[in-house]
This record gives structure tokens, C-alpha cells and sequence, in this order.
């Protein structure tokens, strides 16, 4: 059959990755030009695209064409200097090669024997990011600790919350799971309920304890430890805490210190998880002398993963990725800095990363602030021009600037700035007209 399916031809590779970069590269020389915010309304890419898959191989070119024209539009752009939304999801051309490398390798690296490489580079950069972190011997592989890059943050909570409670349940019984107490604070990540009900864990065991603007939305730890009291006093069993540094709504920073004073010492708790099948046995790994990552996520299978990490440390090194951290807290300061020079705007929370809370003051008692806040979000986001999202802290509805774009510069800050302002003149005009 002379156009028999070749899925992996080297030729054809260099001619499309050719292409395809010159696409990505393009796209981020011409990212400004988007709507930061997709404008297409639900729907839009159903009445764009054939009703079934072509029976016939498509072009490349025509592939990219459609990309330009149909995916675009209803892409939220991400990585545009103008997007001051949520969180950053910072891309590098070094982990565009890292990410490529690792399509190209695919590979499954559930166990060390499926590609020492993976396991091993894996452990190392893990080791290397502990360091820079400057993180205890104790968290290190060499010791009783030991990194692993898992899907997402959610999952990453999952496993952790898994291992506890199997743990915990081989000591106590697994009668007692109605009994299990996890502890965090109002401000932590929705991951953690998520988690909570995964793993049975009651939603009225989950105690998620107020935080409010006494401690910066952190969580109190004397608040905690009479929590813990009452529950023990109760026949309950507290079994997970969870702390967080730099929470999302406004990057509270939970007294890790304190916390760790009142939480009971954990020990290592990757054996919990441990799930070693016959067919997956290999002689490495009953002696003992290799990780075995499929033991320390959900999924069996996993992604060469390391390698990003790996292309992104050496290409640009400690210095430059602390400089470029920052820089973005910089950026982030002098955006604070341009609301305190306007009264009818106030700071709710310290700017401690890069993120700022903030929020318009109403005229009078008339006109409630939320709503004016409510609708000061969704002019500015209408523009195009700028995103930027919101949270509620201690009721009131906060408006978030999150900087962490790649390619943001103090102009953009300022143009978004500017944005801000002309939609909050207009806004207190119609109030006071």
C-alpha cells in the first residue's frame, strides 16, 4: 500500500518540527496581539470542525492553518505579558526542548528496570531542587527522603493524604476510618477536599480552620492545637495536617515552625503505597537497591518528566532563575506601590511574592463594595487587553494581580495599571451620577 501510515518517519519529523517551532516561535513574537482572555462564547469550536475524524491524512500545513484560525480564538493566552490572572504558568524555551525530548524518548518509567535513566535523573534533579531550596539532609534520597515530580499539585496531595491514612489505619484499625481528622486551614487549595473525599476521609472530619487578617490568613496554630484538643477529647483521631506556603486567594504563608511543633513526627510514608505485582518484579527492585516511582504516585505509568526539570536548571542555572523570580516579586512591589498612590484604591493583603490584593474603595456606604469590585473585574477583563482574577477574603470580594509571565516587563504592569484606572473612573461616574 504505497500511503501506508508511517507514525514515525525521521524525515518527516525534521520537516514538521521545523514547522512547528517556526509556528510556536511566531506565536510569540505576534502574543500581544491576542485578546489576552479568549473572547469566543461556549460552543464556538463544535460549528468550526467536522462532525468526525477525515478518512484521509490532512496536510501539515493545512493542520497549522486550522490552529491559527479555529484554536486560537478560544485560547486563553496564558503566557501573554498581559496576564496577570490566577497563577503563573511560566514556559521557557528550555523546557520546550525538555518537553519535546521527552515525547521523542517516550517512555514509561514506572520502574527502574523500564529506564534507569528516568528513575535516576529523576532522584538527582529532585536532589538538586532541595538544595536550592535549601532544604534539610533528611528530604534528601541520600538519606530517608527523596523527591518525585508527580502530575499536579491535587495529586501530589492525594498521595500524600493515601499514604498517611493506610498508615495510620495499619495501627489503629481500619474500623477507625470514620474517625480520621485532617487539619488546614479555610485558605488551603480546594486539592485537599478533593483529596478528603477520595480517600473516604468524612467531610466533617476535614477541619478547615479559619484564617483571617490577624495573621495574615495563615493559619493560626493556637487555633489548631485547641482544635486538635477537642477532637482527641472526642475519641477522634488526628492523623494530617496540612500547611501551606504562599496559598492561592493571597499567598499566606502557614508558620511551618509552629505547625511542626504541634503536629505529631512523621516518618517516611512511601511504604503505605507500595504495589508490587508479580509481573512487575525484576531483580533491582526486590534487593532493594532502586526507587521504584510507581510506588510513590497514583498511575502506574509515567512521563520522562526530569528532563524538563533537568534542560531548564542547566540551561539557565541558579542565578538567573533567582533573578527571574525576582524581578516578578519587583514587578509585583511596584504595582503595589502604584495603588497606594491612588486613595480610592486600598492594599487588603502584604504583598509577600508576586501577587497583589487589592480592591476599589465604594464612594459611600451606598454602594457595596463587592459588587462595585464584581463589576470593575469584569470591565477590565473585557478590554482584552489585560486579565486579572478575584478571591474573597474575610467577605469581601478582592481583586488579584498575579505577575509571573515570562515576557512581562514594568511596561505592561503599568499599562494594566492604567487599564485599572480608566475602568474604576468610569465606574465611580456612573455611581455618583
Amino acid at each position: 500500500m504505497e500511503n501506508r501510515l508511517k507514525p514515525m518517519d525521521a524525515e518527516q519529523l525534521r520537516e514538521y518540527g521545523h514547522k512547528m517551532v517556526d509556528f510556536i516561535a511566531d506565536y510569540y513574537k505576534t502574543i500581544e496581539n491576542f485578546p489576552v482572555l479568549s473572547q469566543v462564547e461556549p460552543g464556538y469550536l463544535r460549528n468550526l470542525l467536522p462532525d468526525s475524524a477525515p478518512n484521509q491524512p490532512d496536510s501539515f500545513q493545512h493542520v497549522l492553518d486550522d490552529i491559527q484560525t479555529k484554536i486560537l480564538p478560544g485560547v486563553t493566552h496564558w503566557q501573554s505579558p498581559n496576564y496577570f490572572a490566577y497563577y503563573p504558568s511560566n514556559s521557557s524555551v528550555a523546557g520546550f526542548l525538555g518537553e519535546m525530548l521527552s515525547a521523542g524518548l517516550n517512555i514509561v518509567g514506572f520502574s527502574w528496570m523500564t529506564s534507569p535513566a528516568a528513575t535516576e535523573l529523576e532522584m538527582i534533579v529532585l536532589d538538586w531542587l532541595g538544595k536550592m531550596l535549601k532544604l534539610p539532609e533528611d528530604f534528601l534520597s541520600a538519606g530517608q527522603g527523596g523527591g518525585v515530580i508527580q502530575g499536579t499539585a491535587s495529586e501530589a496531595v492525594l498521595v500524600v493524604l493515601l499514604a498517611a491514612r493506610d498508615k495510620v489505619l495499619k495501627a489503629v484499625g481500619k474500623g477507625a476510618l470514620g474517625k480520621l481528622v485532617v487539619y488546614a486551614s479555610d485558605q488551603t487549595h480546594a486539592a485537599l477536599q478533593k483529596a478528603c473525599q477520595i480517600g473516604g476521609i468524612h467531610p466533617e472530619n476535614c477541619r478547615l480552620l479559619k484564617a483571617n487578617s490577624s495573621t495574615n490568613y495563615a493559619l493560626s496554630p493556637e487555633l489548631l492545637n485547641e482544635t486538635i484538643s477537642q477532637d482527641l477529647a472526642h475519641g477522634l483521631i488526628p492523623f494530617f495536617l496540612c500547611a501551606t506556603v504562599g496559598t492561592t486567594s493571597s499567598t499566606a504563608v502557614d508558620s511551618l515552625l509552629a505547625l511542626g511543633k504541634i503536629a505529631k513526627d512523621r516518618r517516611a510514608l512511601v511504604q503505605a503505597l507500595s504495589t508490587n505485582p508479580e509481573y512487575l518484579k525484576n531483580k533491582a527492585s526486590q534487593a532493594n537497591m532502586v526507587v521504584d516511582y510507581k510506588d510513590w504516585q497514583i498511575p502506574l505509568g509515567r512521563r520522562f518528566r526530569s528532563l524538563k526539570l533537568w534542560m531548564v536548571l542547566r540551561l539557565y542555572g541558579l542565578e538567573n532563575l533567582q533573578c527571574y523570580i525576582r524581578n516578578h516579586i519587583k514587578l509585583a512591589k511596584h504595582f503595589e506601590d502604584l495603588i497606594t498612590q491612588d486613595s480610592r484604591f486600598e492594599v487588603v493583603t502584604p504583598q509577600i511574592f508576586s501577587l497583589v490584593c487589592f480592591r476599589l474603595l465604594p464612594p459611600d456606604d451606598e454602594h457595596h463594595g463587592n459588587k462595585l469590585n464584581h463589576e470593575l473585574l469584569d470591565a477590565v477583563n473585557s478590554t482584552g487587553k489585560v486579565f486579572i482574577s478575584h478571591t474573597v477574603l474575610s467577605g469581601k470580594y478582592i481583586l488579584r494581580f498575579a505577575v509571573g509571565a515570562p515576557l512581562t516587563e514594568e511596561k505592561h504592569v503599568n499599562a494594566a495599571w492604567k487599564v485599572l484606572q480608566d475602568k474604576a473612573t468610569a465606574l465611580l461616574g456612573e455611581c455618583l451620577g
